[in-house]
């Protein structure tokens, strides 16, 4: 007991250890990644913080439920091998979540280190493992069960899909995971920038799956192509749903369809997928802005403004309906955009975009507003200023107020309850649908979301999934 007193002061003396980044000046004209990763050194120094919790508080802060006490215990003492191990029991994709998940509301923002000081830097470690091991690992696989000769479908390879197909694959299923795109990986591939999340970390999360057994079967439009009924009629046992919520929204306000309008989900998908920030290498065409304003504030509208100065932009501008307070978008990536220059224009909204005689928006009519009373997401509800209109010029406008459910599946799946916005239906504790053998997650039933709640979304499918194929409905 003598030694440990001595030890945990020293523990708490030692500071958070940042992360070395890109200088700002130099990252918002490239797309490479910003932050470069720990050290092994430095990994080893931060886990030293962790205060190692006999009833951690980070844990059920977790929606995978992580062991991040073990994990971090691992690398603390060197052992980083053995960490990615304790990674993979919970969590299929770390080196995503490592870079994306918003830790600061989740596990860290219940570290207990963090009640005096700063927490302990989870998603970062998470990051380190994950990275070590791509880099220097045997390439040695996790055990899986013995197979159980059971079929299960996985539509959407995005978060909730992939955590479902590595689950199931674990425990013995036979998987195949059924894409619409040419390449997996769903939202991360097509909404989060390079700079952000490196695709190449995508395609390896995904191979590390396949290695493990689950197949991929791109350009596979579930609902045009093939049915879910005939899914099962293919022989599946069980399918999961998972094909996030990509129909885009765009404001219902005069001028709306002038050119150099985009959404956000287009927008990012022409950058991001499509590599129109690679040009001529690829030849996507995307309109590069030398004035440009990305309506909303979450992550998206983050990614979108951050992206425009990367295509050449002079000014990006964020407009926000309510102030810095309700931004929904993570403080790391607010932080990034200031420091890169974007500028933000909060209580403001558009009333109408303005065009010029070949129908290409030169400008947008804006109303200041103030905060009223909360509405049903719990934040004070914008108030329009009567008479406080004024313009801001733009020759691109990226729209990022959300998404909705695309119908195309949906519609031609019989048996399947939706509610009043097109989401799937499902039941809490196990995300099973109102059709027999069909389960559904992530953004399909919750709307936009963050990564690491759609991959809780597939944790809770498969387990449920698993029961259903081991003892029946």
């Amino acid at each position: 007991m003598a030694e440990e007193a001595t030890k945990t002061p020293k523990r708490e003396k030692i500071p958070r250890q940042p992360m070395p980044e890109q200088e700002p000046k130099v990252r918002a004209k490239n797309f490479d990644e910003v932050p470069f990763g720990y050290s092994p050194e430095t990994a080893m120094k931060e886990a030293e913080r962790c205060l190692q919790c006999k009833k951690p508080s980070c844990v059920p802060g977790c929606p995978v439920g992580i062991d991040i006490p073990g994990f971090i215990k691992l690398i603390k003492e060197g052992e980083f091998t053995q960490s990615i191990r304790k990674l993979w029991e919970m969590n299929s994709l770390p080196a995503v979540c490592g870079r994306v998940c918003p830790q600061e509301i989740q596990c860290e923002g219940l570290c207990i280190v963090g009640k005096k000081g700063d927490p302990v830097a989870i998603g970062n470690l998470e990051r380190f493992a994950a990275d070590w091991e791509r880099e220097n690992g045997t390439g040695a696989l996790p055990p899986k069960a013995d197979p159980t000769g059971k079929k299960v479908a996985v539509v959407g390879s995005g978060p909730a899909g992939l955590t479902v197909a590595g689950d199931l694959i674990a425990k013995g299923h036979d998987v195949t995971v059924f894409e619409a795109f040419h390449k997996p990986g769903g939202v991360l591939l097509y909404g989060i920038p390079e700079f952000r999340l490196p695709k190449e970390i995508v395609a390896q999360e995904v191979n590390f799956l396949e290695r493990l057994g689950v197949k991929v079967e791109c350009n596979q439009v579930v609902g045009r192509t093939i049915t879910v009924d005939e899914l099962f009629e293919e022989g599946y046992d069980a399918v999961f749903v998972g094909v996030g919520a990509g129909l885009p929204t765009f404001l219902n306000v005069p001028g709306k369809n002038l050119i150099g309008i985009y959404s956000a989900n287009e927008y990012l998908t022409r950058s991001n997928l499509m590599k129109a920030y690679r040009f001529p290498e690829y030849d996507t065409p995307i309109i590069r802005g030398k004035n440009v304003v990305t309506l909303g504030a979450g992550n998206v509208a983050m990614d979108s403004a951050r992206t425009a100065l990367r295509l050449g932009a002079e000014k990006s501008r964020i407009v926000y309906r309510r102030s810095r307070v309700e931004v929904p978008a993570r403080s790391a990536e607010v932080h990034h955009a200031e420091e890169e220059g974007v500028e933000f224009f909060f209580l403001a909204a558009p009333t109408k975009f303005i065009g010029d005689d070949k129908g290409r928006v030169v400008g947008m009519e804006c109303l200041k507003m103030e905060l009223g009373e909360p509405d049903a997401s719990g934040r004070r509800r914008p108030v329009a200023i009567d008479g406080s209109e004024f313009e801001l010029e733009c020759d691109l406008v990226i729209v990022a107020v959300g998404t909705g459910a695309n119908p195309l599946l949906t519609r031609s799946t019989e048996g399947l309850e939706l509610n009043k916005w097109g989401y799937i239906q499902v039941e809490e504790k196990t995300n099973k649908t109102t059709k027999k053998g069909v389960w559904a997650g992530g953004d399909i039933v919750t709307g936009s979301a963050t990564v690491i709640l759609a991959m809780g979304a597939g944790r809770i499918a498969a387990n449920s999934i698993h029961d259903y194929l081991t003892w029946g409905w």
